[in-house]
């Protein structure tokens, strides 16, 4: 699975959420929280403590020739070890 992180999801709250060592991402739908893991201490080398993911309902968008749906995604919550950081993050 090349692409299994997709993006890192940047908002207000995750932002907040990055303070205490925790991030979001959005992942590949199939991926699974083993591989998730492995991926981020691989790619990030860091140490990751949990990982937790859900799936988020796709909603509706408006378009010039009606109501399309968005489709379903995933999104995967990773709790780093104390001390380690992505620099992702901060802009480095």
């Amino acid at each position: 699975m090349s692409q299994l992180i997709k993006k890192p999801l940047l908002t207000e709250k995750n932002n907040l959420l990055a303070a205490k060592n925790v991030y979001v991402f959005q992942v590949d739908r199939s991926a699974n929280k083993t591989q998730i893991k492995e991926y981020v201490e691989k790619y990030f080398d860091v140490k990751v403590q949990s990982v937790k993911t859900a799936i988020c309902r796709g909603r509706a968008r408006r378009t010039r020739v009606g109501i399309g749906r968005v489709k379903y995604w995933k999104k995967a919550t990773v709790r780093l070890a104390q001390g380690e950081t992505i620099n992702l993050f901060e802009g480095n």
